[in-house]
């Protein structure tokens, strides 16, 4: 790994083995597995075999990685052919030490045959090239040794289905006229023969195209699933997630477009392109009217394209809100139990499912058309054509004979079948190029992918500075921060307080870098955030929510999530920093215990607690707690509450909570009003100087007045009764 980070760097990448996951029972990284973790994080990486009188000529390139068989790995840094020798690098030696000069004999003693080719990706990556069209295509031609044999295979079929026509016209003119008994033998040799050969390409074509069909839908999904990705968060939030859903679902109908009807058309198109010709040789004449009707046909479906295509983008569209409601029930059946919403999400239903089928009904009438007034030119095609030959054979006015009229009815439904079907392509382009558009819009998105993968990686200490920050959502007039200006030094606990929409969680945003369109200066450890990593940003801070999501697996899954590379030890300090250990230790499972969807078999408390053990794990310097508390009992609170000025040693901290009591402790409280900086100093002195904090803490804390003013009465008046008894 190690050599593989050195040759990152070299290109500009600054990667963390931290966010390397090997693959499932490999003892070391393969080249593949290095390759596809390398392309995730921005690069463009290739793991291959290589001899060595191919690498010795590799002079004055980028450094190559080199991997042994024990697993270590080292970089090629220059090669003299001349010499017959390479020069390596240890990754685990300084940098100023010089590189070793090796030869081939020394050489495979130790090299497996494998490198790693590892560049920094310049051009437009397939994770932000457009959806459409095109960007499919590309999918498809990446596949060009499949596309080539499925080629070669193609027509090779095609050349020996003409073979059995020519043996049936042979048998007729020949065989049956001249009662020829060792010319039938002769024939029947070679068509078992040829028929033979065809199954078994028939068998290797399937093979191909199963195989090449398979690799096409793996490679779109995983691109598709990392678009999803890569959306920033503000597109989510302003979506509902079942509308997204079923437009993003909408591409797998593309796929099983062009690896379907457009697939077998393709190949039939070889058939096509071999047999027509034949057919003109058979019957100019009947070979005319075959393609002029297939003609007429492709020409009836382009005229209803555009209003079967405009009712079926409404139909995607209903479909789609279906969809979301489908989603919002199961996401919130908790609610739709718990307050008996049954029959309102059933009326729900109902209503969008009565689109659904409303406009189903008017695509499946608009399209019954089309598919009628073009039966009858089919029918002509598979039995009209045979019937005109005939008559044209009995009339004298064509040279067809028996045997060529046969052949011909043989090979014209071989040829119509790739001519209807090219017309039927366009009746389907309907359907793909609405469902293309439905997923477009949701992929389309600009992405954070560059932001993701370039920027600086500085270490992070937690030193905070805002200078005029100015920020306004999307959508909205008045701006959500308004000339904040405070600064931080690293290791402080920063209490966030204030009225709602007055800001304080607009901050964590632009710290987390949710959002990045502000103005001003937002400078973290002297770094402007808009500079630094996003993944590197992200991966540095802990960021507790109010309402915290835990995935389906076990509680050591869910705290070790953003860090695979870590230990069960690691997990054990981070639940042990966050007070989560004691209970974690009385479940049957310890660590292994199940957390089921919805973290039902769990408590608030306790799913709050593995939420900050899961920020805690990677130890960052700058933690975020967004209403950690608010939604907890008494006792849980005061427990996370405890352990908080336990984590904040050392790091700073970032408390938002509309409970003051749990920020007396804070070093400093900012107070937030109406997105400006209402003032800043600990709990003493912004009671004493601030109206804001001190209304909101006399509103919070007028119980406990209240109980003290009785108390120092009932004091008094015991006092008294005291002096006038003595």
């Amino acid at each position: 790994m190690r050599a593989v980070i050195a040759a990152g760097r070299f290109h500009g990448l600054q990667l963390d083995v931290l966010d390397f996951t090997a693959e499932p029972g490999e003892q070391s990284p393969s080249p593949a597995t290095l390759a596809r973790w390398l392309n995730e994080q921005g690069a463009v990486a290739k793991g291959m075999r290589i001899e060595w009188r191919h690498l010795v000529r590799m002079r004055n390139s980028p450094p190559i990685v080199l991997m042994f068989r024990d697993g270590s790995a080292a970089l090629m840094v220059n090669a003299e052919a001349e010499r017959g020798v390479i020069w390596l690098r240890d990754p685990m030696a300084d940098e100023a030490e010089p590189p070793v000069p090796v030869d081939e004999m020394r050489l495979s003693e130790i090299w497996s045959g494998d490198i790693l080719l590892i560049k920094r990706r310049q051009d437009q990556s397939e994770i932000d090239a457009p959806i459409n069209m095109a960007w499919l295509a590309r999918m498809v031609l990446r596949e060009k040794k499949s596309l080539r044999d499925i080629t070669l295979s193609s027509l090779t079929l095609s050349v020996l289905q003409i073979f059995p026509p020519l043996a049936v016209m042979q048998v007729i003119d020949r065989v049956v006229n001249n009662h020829s008994m060792a010319t039938l033998v002769s024939i029947a040799a070679i068509v078992l023969m040829l028929s033979f050969y065809e199954i078994v390409l028939s068998f290797g074509r399937r093979e191909l195209t199963l195989i090449l069909t398979t690799r096409i839908d793996a490679r779109i999904s995983l691109h598709l699933f990392n678009r999803l990705l890569a959306l920033p968060l503000e597109y989510f939030e302003q979506q509902q997630a079942g509308n997204i859903i079923g437009r993003v679902m909408a591409i797998y109908k593309v796929r099983d477009f062009m690896t379907g009807r457009l697939m077998s058309t393709f190949l039939d198109m070889f058939t096509l392109v071999v047999v027509l010709p034949f057919l003109f040789y058979l019957s100019s004449t009947l070979a005319w009217m075959t393609v002029a009707t297939a003609g007429m046909i492709g020409l009836i479906i382009a005229v209803f394209m555009r209003p079967v295509g405009r009712i079926y983008g409404k139909l995607v569209k209903a479909e789609a809100e279906r969809s979301s409601v489908m989603y919002e029930t199961v996401a919130g059946i908790r609610t739709v139990k718990t307050l008996a919403l049954e029959p309102a999400r059933k009326q729900e239903w109902d209503r969008r499912t009565a689109d659904v089928v409303r406009w189903k009904l008017s695509v499946g009438r608009i399209a019954n058309w089309p598919t009628t007034l073009t039966m009858p030119l089919e029918m002509f095609i598979n039995r009209g054509i045979i019937l005109v030959g005939a008559y044209l054979a009995l009339t004298n006015a064509s040279t067809v004979g028996v045997g060529a009229l046969v052949a011909f009815m043989m090979l014209g439904g071989r040829v119509a079948a790739p001519l209807v079907g090219v017309a039927r392509l366009l009746d389907d382009l309907n359907e793909v190029t609405t469902s293309l558009a439905e997923a477009g819009s949701v992929l389309n998105q600009p992405t954070e992918t560059k932001a993701l993968t370039e920027g600086m990686r500085p270490p992070i200490k937690g030193a905070l500075s805002f200078t005029d920050v100015n920020f306004t959502y999307p959508g909205s007039t008045t701006k959500a921060l308004n000339d904040v200006s405070f600064a931080l030094p690293a290791g402080t606990m920063l209490g966030l307080v204030g009225r709602s929409g007055s800001g304080k969680s607009t901050i964590t945003r632009l710290l987390q870098g949710v959002s990045r369109s502000y103005e001003g200066y937002l400078k973290l450890d002297g770094v402007d955030l808009r500079e630094i990593n996003l993944t590197h940003l992200r991966r540095s801070l802990g960021v507790v929510l109010q309402d915290n999501f835990l995935f389906r697996g076990t509680i050591r899954d869910n705290i070790a999530a953003g860090r695979p590379g870590l230990t069960i030890d690691d997990v054990v300090r981070a639940a042990r920093l966050a007070g989560a250990e004691e209970f974690i230790e009385r479940l049957p499972a310890g660590y292994e215990t199940w957390i089921e969807e919805g973290s039902t078999n769990i408590s608030g408390g306790q799913r709050q607690r593995l939420a900050i053990a899961r920020a805690l794990i990677s130890d960052p310097k700058l933690m975020i707690l967004d209403e950690a508390t608010s939604a907890l009992d008494p006792e849980s609170e005061a427990l996370v509450s405890a352990n908080i000025e336990r984590m904040g040693k050392g790091r700073t901290m970032i408390i938002v909570s509309h409970r003051l009591s749990s920020l007396v402790n804070c070093d400093q409280i900012l107070v937030m009003e109406h997105g400006r900086v209402a003032d800043i100093g600990s709990h003493e002195a912004l009671l004493e100087r601030c109206a804001i904090y001190r209304a909101l803490w006399m509103q919070q804390n007028r119980h406990t007045e209240r109980r003290s003013r009785v108390s120092r009465a009932s004091e008094a008046e015991c006092v008294a009764t005291v002096a006038e008894g003595d």
